[in-house]
């Protein structure tokens, strides 16, 4: 029987934690999935995320930043009817709003991967804890990345989002020191 995070107790979460959360992503259209899916998440279990990411991938055409940065109020009204995803039009907007400013960091900075993992120095932080109440709900680093993606115009990007897609796409580690997985990112 394998340790495990606390918090990876049924099959879409332990799939999950093993074979995604913390493992570093580079690829700009993964990164804009987490992005979408951690926003949709506030106010919410990521296993409600979980049970809806097919539907999300559908729905906002495979995380392809472009075509959702194109939607229109057919395709909002269109989503807002989707039971398939969260039907949060702050959401919806939201995440059409950051395809469109996704795409000019893209164009800024080469890739959207370049712009945030510079939070981090391009590199993975280490945590070490040894119990999930050890885990912050937020880092000084998700609050400057915060910050900055407010400055360019970002929703539902606030420091506890951040920090969660920070720990979803590798750009910290914070599987706890038991798990099988804290070594194989480090």
């Amino acid at each position: 029987m394998k340790t495990r995070c606390q918090w990876a107790k049924d099959d879409l979460n332990i799939e999950y934690h093993d074979n995604e959360w913390g493992k570093p992503q580079h690829d700009d259209r993964k990164l804009f999935e987490f992005l979408i899916l951690e926003g949709a998440q506030a106010g919410l279990t990521w296993t409600t995320i979980l049970k809806r990411r097919d539907g999300y991938r559908k729905a906002f055409s495979d995380f392809d930043p472009v075509k959702v940065s194109k939607y229109t109020e057919k395709h909002i009204k269109n989503l807002l009817n989707n039971p398939e995803i969260i039907r949060n039009k702050l959401k919806i907007n939201s995440a059409i709003n950051n395809a469109k400013l996704f795409i000019k960091i893209q164009k800024e900075y080469g890739s959207f991967d370049k712009f945030i993992w510079s939070f981090v120095d391009h590199t993975t932080i280490i945590n070490n804890f040894k119990c999930l109440s050890d885990i912050p709900a937020s880092t000084d680093i998700s609050k400057k990345m915060s910050d900055e993606l407010k400055k360019y115009g970002f929703n539902f990007v606030g420091p506890t989002i951040c920090y969660a897609f920070m720990q979803a796409v590798g750009m910290v580690n914070d599987h706890t020191c038991d798990c099988f997985r804290f070594q194989k990112y480090t």
